[in-house]
């Protein structure tokens, strides 16, 4: 096990913003907890929560590799619509010492999936808007434990059609 330094540096930093991996016509990871690692001359790579990955696209192949600084990696095959990217995809599940942020992450070779940043504002219409929320009126009209609302319930904006033989359809 080598450890990072002046000749090898690597950093590993959060993202600051949204990330996804798109193949085949899908986006099979989105995640705005993705970990960017930066490894010396190395391009950036980013790692995916393996819950944020659509796993069930992914095979375990019998691929696997080491590196001195972070591990020994595992591969996964993507099989998706009749298409297939093999060993696309890697993991460190057990990572060295000091790069313990890599595991339960996955990273894809940027060659076979698109991997892209996204203005979280554009995929989730109220990320800016729920700043504006005032949250105290918000839990005030929730229930206070007794059944009651700690204040009087907000006006209805939605009625319920009428049918004269009862019920709603």
């Amino acid at each position: 096990m080598l450890k990072p330094g002046p000749d090898h540096p690597i950093d590993l930093e959060p993202a600051k913003q949204r990330w996804r991996a798109y193949f085949n016509g899908h986006v099979i990871a989105d995640t705005d907890d993705a970990l960017i690692v930066k490894e010396a001359d190395y391009p950036p790579v980013v790692y995916f929560p393996r819950d944020d990955v659509a796993m069930e696209y992914m095979s375990r192949t019998d691929r696997a590799t080491h590196c001195p600084y972070k591990g020994d990696a595992a591969y996964y095959t993507i099989l998706m619509d009749g298409e297939f990217a093999e060993n696309a995809v890697w993991t460190y599940e057990q990572p060295f010492d000091g790069m313990d942020p890599l595991a339960g992450r996955l990273a894809f070779y940027t060659d076979r999936v698109e991997v892209y940043a996204v203005d979280d504002a554009a995929v989730n219409p109220r990320h800016n808007r729920e700043a504006d929320v005032d949250v105290d009126e918000v839990v005030q009209h929730t229930d206070a434990g007794d059944g009651a609302s700690q204040r009087e319930h907000w006006t209805p904006n939605a009625g319920t059609p009428e049918h004269p033989e009862g019920g709603l359809r």
